[in-house]
C-alpha cells in the first residue's frame, strides 16, 4: 500500500496530477479541495494517497490532509459510493460541511453533487452517520499547501481545463458549461473550478 508521496509536482491537469518521487512519476486522481491548494508546478509537495486495485488497473488517488482521505476512505464504503462519487462529493464541500449536511440530515444540499440523488442522499446521511468515529477524530494539521492562483493561462484554455474537470466530477457538459458561464475568465484553471463549485453549493 502506498500511504503517501512526498516530491516534485510536475503536471496539474484537473483532475489529475503527476508527483516526481526520485525520477518515478506518480499519477493520481484528487478532489478539487486538494488541487486548487496545491502549489505551481515545479514546488515540492507532500500527498496522502490511497491506492485501489483493480484488475485492469491500480489507481492511486491524493489528497492534502490524512482527515480527508479518512473520510474518502469512509464514503467508499457506503454501498452504490464508489472512488469517483467520493471525489465528487470532497470536491464540492469540504469534510466539516459534509458532517453538518450528516447532522443536520440535509439531504438537499448533498444532492447539488454530481452524481447524489436523493436517495443516494438519504443513504450517505444514515450510513456515515455510523461512520463518523473512523475519521472524525482524525483531525490532522493542514499540509503547507497553498492556494496558487499564479498568472492564469490565457482564458479560453483555462475554462476548456475548468470544465474538463467539472464534467469529469459528473457534471453534465452543459452544467459545467452554466456553471462557468458568469465567472471571470481571465482566472487560473484552479480557481475557476474552486468558484464554479462554490457557486454551485450556494445556488
Amino acid at each position: 500500500m502506498i500511504g503517501r508521496l512526498q516530491g516534485q509536482l510536475i503536471e496539474k491537469q484537473p483532475p489529475w496530477i503527476v508527483v516526481d518521487v526520485h525520477g518515478v512519476g506518480y499519477e493520481l486522481e484528487t478532489s478539487m479541495t486538494t488541487l486548487v491548494a496545491l502549489p505551481p508546478v515545479g514546488e515540492s509537495v507532500f500527498i496522502y494517497t490511497h491506492l485501489t486495485i483493480r484488475d485492469d488497473a491500480h489507481l492511486l488517488y491524493g489528497f492534502g490532509r490524512a482527515h480527508e482521505r479518512a473520510l474518502f476512505r469512509a464514503l467508499i464504503k457506503v454501498n452504490g459510493v464508489g472512488p469517483k462519487l467520493a471525489l465528487a462529493i470532497l470536491s464540492g464541500m469540504d469534510e466539516d460541511a459534509f458532517m453538518r449536511c450528516v447532522r443536520d440530515d440535509d439531504s438537499k444540499a448533498l444532492t447539488k453533487l454530481p452524481g447524489v440523488g436523493k436517495k443516494t442522499a438519504e443513504r450517505l446521511i444514515i450510513e456515515m452517520r455510523d461512520r463518523f468515529p473512523e475519521w472524525e477524530n482524525g483531525r490532522d494539521t493542514t499540509l503547507p499547501l497553498e492556494a496558487a492562483n499564479g498568472q492564469a493561462a490565457q482564458s479560453r484554455n483555462s475554462l476548456a481545463d475548468a470544465e474538463a474537470a467539472l464534467v469529469s466530477l459528473g457534471y453534465k457538459p452543459t452544467e459545467a458549461t452554466k456553471m462557468l458561464a458568469d465567472l471571470d475568465s481571465s482566472q487560473s484553471t484552479e480557481a475557476l473550478i474552486k468558484a464554479a463549485l462554490t457557486q454551485r453549493m450556494k445556488g
